[in-house]
């Protein structure tokens, strides 16, 4: 197997297949990113004259020609090699000899894989991101569109007091602009350059860590180079609090859309061909894919948990045991997109019912706008609650069905425009464009 580090000496075959594990498979994640930490490191190397000007052409230029190959699907990881760092480095050296030998100079696989990571996340991030704005516009957009449907709202799963549609899924829009809080540190925490930390302890050689920070568009250094290794995991672990923060939210989205798709509470419905149906019951219209959304963030949840397991005990420095975290770590991604993107068009889809509240099994949802009622009228709080309390126990309460709430966040005073005006503030902060423009410029 082709190694970076192979020093004439062959290791036994078990004992390599079980460290090398799935980072293969992983790799093909990273090997762009592979690329775009290259791109600005031989630049770099060419400044502090450890290349030379030529020979920083000709890498770039064939570093370019790997990165398109990768984006276009036609890169592999090679039989017999390594990692992604030993297959970029090999292609390098077979096309231009002695000059992609020198492409590792300064640095570290440990720094490598960092900054690989770093950059993964981030575009990762920014994918999520997108996916959550385009959920958070949909559910503003229905809970405009609802927001004069009443429907009952519950405590201890109990029926409490009127709520709407248009509380409902403001709520959830609400909720994700609490999530982009968790995306924005956990991107903020990724967009910090690792690269020139080497193995942990730094180099020798008088690397330009600055100009390797601007040309990948970070947004400062990782300074301390032992912190820049200690990052490792740790990132990964914040990150993964905010992909189960916006899990929790689309998980408890799912188990209201399951509850009210119920025949006991038929307050939502899907069409025909977003549902499933039973083997042996004909009747059944299944919300099949609510239900795997809330699996499958449930288990996107406890990713935190996983990695802290991993890192927990780790003193300073690097371990191998890091590289597990990519085989749980990477596909959540994955995963929580599929999540909300279904997620957002099953409830474009979805049908919602208008006139829950004329069931009289919902009477006494009204029955403190009642008490309010007496009270605006000059009943001391306490006696009108005992009046209506008394009423409905005599089987003698008649509801009046006005709802009349006007305060910030309530029935008829939604807040959707401040809500909006949140989450685009929090969403400006990432700042996305000025990745775009970096990775633009390192792969001219």
């Amino acid at each position: 197997m082709n190694k970076l580090w192979d020093k004439g000496i062959s290791v036994n075959k078990l004992i390599e297949d079980f460290t090398v594990g799935k980072d293969r498979e992983m790799d093909q994640f990273l090997a762009e990113y592979d690329v775009l930490g290259s791109l600005a490191h031989i630049r770099m190397l060419e400044k502090i004259g450890l290349l030379e000007s030529d020979e920083c052409v000709m890498l770039s230029r064939e570093l370019v020609n790997i990165y398109h190959d990768i984006r276009d699907g036609h890169f592999e990881i090679e039989d017999g090699v390594e990692d992604v760092h030993s297959q970029v480095e090999m292609l390098l050296t077979r096309k231009l000899g002695e000059a992609g030998k020198k492409i590792h100079s300064g640095r570290s696989r440990n720094d490598q894989v960092l900054v690989d990571l770093k950059l993964f996340i981030r575009s990762e991030l920014k994918s999520v991101v997108g996916e959550v704005r385009n959920l958070f516009i949909l559910l503003q957009e229905q809970s405009e569109k609802y927001k004069e449907v009443l429907m009952p709202g519950y405590t201890h799963l109990q029926v409490a007091m009127p709520s709407s549609f248009g509380l409902w899924f403001g709520a959830y829009a609400e909720s994700l602009a609490d999530d982009m809080l968790l995306l924005l540190s956990g991107y903020r925490i990724a967009n910090q350059n690792p690269l020139g930390s080497a193995a942990g302890y730094g180099s020798s050689f008088p690397l330009d860590r600055t100009m390797t920070t601007r040309l990948l568009g970070f947004d400062t250094l990782s300074y301390n180079v032992v912190y820049a290794q200690m990052g490792r995991g740790k990132t990964e672990k914040v990150v993964s609090f905010a992909l189960a923060s916006v899990a929790a939210t689309l998980s408890k989205l799912a188990y209201d859309v399951c509850l009210f798709m119920s025949q006991n509470f038929s307050f939502v419905a899907l069409p025909d061909e977003l549902t499933t149906g039973s083997s042996i019951m004909p009747h059944k219209k299944n919300p099949d894919v609510f239900e795997l959304v809330r699996s499958h963030c449930n288990k996107l949840q406890g990713l935190p948990n996983q990695i802290t397991l991993m890192i927990n005990n780790l003193p300073s420095g690097y371990f191998r045991d890091l590289q597990i975290i990519k085989e749980i770590f990477i596909p959540a991604f994955r995963e929580i997109k599929d999540c909300l993107q279904i997620t957002s068009f099953a409830v474009s889809n979805m049908k919602i019912k208008t006139d829950i509240l004329e069931d009289d099994r919902y009477r006494y949802v009204f029955s403190v706008e009642e008490v309010n009622r007496l009270v605006l009228e000059g009943v001391p709080f306490r006696d009108a609650y005992k009046k209506v309390g008394l009423e409905i126990m005599e089987g003698k309460f008649e509801p009046v069905k006005n709802v009349n709430h006007t305060h910030e966040g309530s029935i008829g005073n939604l807040c959707n425009q401040e809500i909006k005006e949140k989450f685009l503030n929090i969403y400006k902060e990432f700042r996305f464009e000025k990745v775009e423009e970096a990775i633009e410029a390192l792969i001219k």
